[in-house]
C-alpha cells in the first residue's frame, strides 16, 4: 500500500487570461501555475504581469504557490520576433520553461469548431504531437519536483 506522501490528487483550472477574481482564487487554492504564453510581443508584458500576481497571492493569501512552468505557444519558426520572444522568456525564466514549444498549427485551430480535441481531432499533426511531448514533460518534471 502507498504511504500518504505517495498519493495526489490534480485538479487542473482552466482560467482565462485575464488576472480577474476567478483566476486569483484558483492561485488561492493551487499549489502551483502552469502559464501558458503566446510568442507575441505583448505576452512578454502579461508574463510580467502574471509574475507580479503570483507573487501577491503568495504573499498573502498562499505561500506555497508556485510557477511549475511556462508553456510557449503559437510558434512560429518563420518570425524573428517570435524567435526573440522565446529567447527572452527562456532567458528570464530559465529552468521553469519547458523545452517543448507548440507550434503555430491549423489543425489546432480548427479542432474547436469540429468539438474535438486536437488529439482527436488529428493525432498525427505537429500540435498534436507537441502537446504529447509537453504532457510527458509536465510529468517527468512533477516526479522530479515530488522526489526533491
Amino acid at each position: 500500500m502507498r504511504g500518504d506522501a505517495e498519493r495526489f490528487t490534480y485538479v487542473l483550472v482552466d482560467c482565462p487570461p485575464s488576472l480577474n477574481l476567478l483566476t486569483i482564487n484558483a492561485m488561492a487554492a493551487a499549489h502551483s501555475v502552469l502559464v501558458p504564453m503566446q510568442c507575441e510581443f505583448f505576452a512578454l508584458e502579461g508574463l510580467s504581469q502574471l509574475l507580479s500576481t503570483v507573487d501577491q497571492v503568495r504573499k498573502t493569501l498562499n505561500s506555497r504557490l508556485t510557477i511549475h512552468g511556462v508553456v510557449l505557444t503559437m510558434f512560429d519558426p518563420r518570425n524573428n520576433l517570435a524567435s526573440q520572444v522565446v529567447a527572452d522568456v527562456r532567458e528570464h525564466m530559465g529552468a521553469k520553461v519547458y523545452e517543448t514549444v507548440i507550434p503555430r498549427n491549423v489543425r489546432v485551430s480548427e479542432a474547436p469548431s469540429h468539438g474535438k480535441p486536437v488529439l482527436l481531432y488529428d493525432l498525427k499533426c505537429a500540435g498534436s504531437q507537441a502537446y504529447l511531448k509537453l504532457a510527458s514533460e509536465v510529468i517527468q518534471r512533477e516526479h522530479r519536483m515530488r522526489a526533491a
